[in-house]
């Protein structure tokens, strides 16, 4: 029996252009009214992923690369570096490169030495810093913009924490140790009685791999990256094709939410 739809967004439940069909947002809809819950696993910050949550409204945000949990306006979890971590890996990025953009992101806050904040899609509401001074906080994830893999991998090994890496892009992760969304997922399903075989999981990128073998079942849509479709239990439409919305409509709503 499903309990929990549990979706990554980019690449997954979003087209390509970012937006959300009807049809996804219909299926969610009805879902969630036969007593399905409904959550989001996503790398993105939580500010980056506040109009996805303002629209599809669900049960449960998993959120900045799985450091982060939200009910509503509550922060059931958060994983997070300690102060002294926290600067020292700025300081690391700043050293190898002083003109690096770089992110810091503390609960829904997010702080960022870009100029062009305001242009942002994602991060328009992210607070200017130029990480000239200590910052007295404690952050669940780091985020540069690098110019090779090597430079990133050597700071995670001389920081200690997780590197994470995402699909075609040049930017890279510093998450604490114990963090990701397999952590947050086992997190989640102890806060919610539900059991992982009862949730089943989206996903498109080599971070979801994890997230698709821990749930119950794991469902890559079809434009996802080939080690995702070849560890995935099935395969559903394309992201452009609401692959998601067409997974649940005939698994979940048409069969009235029956065991899968």
């Amino acid at each position: 029996m499903v309990k929990m739809l549990l979706t990554d967004l980019d690449h997954t439940l979003l087209r390509q252009d970012g937006s959300v069909s009807d049809r996804t947002i219909q299926a969610i809809s009805e879902c969630r009214a036969s007593g399905i819950k409904f959550a989001i696993a996503t790398a993105r910050y939580w500010i980056g992923s506040e109009r996805y949550i303002n629209l599809l409204k669900p049960d449960y945000e998993i959120t900045t690369d799985g450091t982060l949990i939200h009910s509503g306006n509550e922060c059931i979890y958060s994983c997070e570096f300690d102060e002294d971590t926290t600067n020292l890996i700025i300081r690391c990025l700043l050293e190898a490169v002083p003109d690096s953009e770089i992110t810091v992101a503390v609960g829904k806050c997010v702080y960022w030495n870009s100029k062009h904040i305001a242009e942002s899609e994602k991060l328009h509401k992210a607070v200017y810093n130029d990480y000239s001074s200590h910052l007295n906080v404690q952050a669940n994830k780091i985020v540069a913009e690098l110019p090779d893999k090597k430079i990133a991998k050597d700071i995670a090994d001389m920081t200690g924490c997780k590197l994470q890496s995402y699909r075609s892009e040049n930017w890279y992760a510093f998450l604490p140790e114990e963090s990701g969304k397999i952590a947050a997922i086992k997190v989640l399903s102890q806060m919610s009685s539900i059991s992982l075989e009862s949730i089943v999981a989206f996903g498109d990128d080599s971070n979801d791999i994890e997230m698709l073998k821990l749930c119950g079942k794991g469902i890559a849509v079809s434009n996802a990256v080939p080690e995702v479709l070849k560890i995935a239990d099935e395969i559903t439409a394309s992201n452009d094709e609401d692959g998601v919305a067409i997974w649940i409509t005939k698994n979940c709503i048409m069969i009235n939410c029956n065991s899968i």
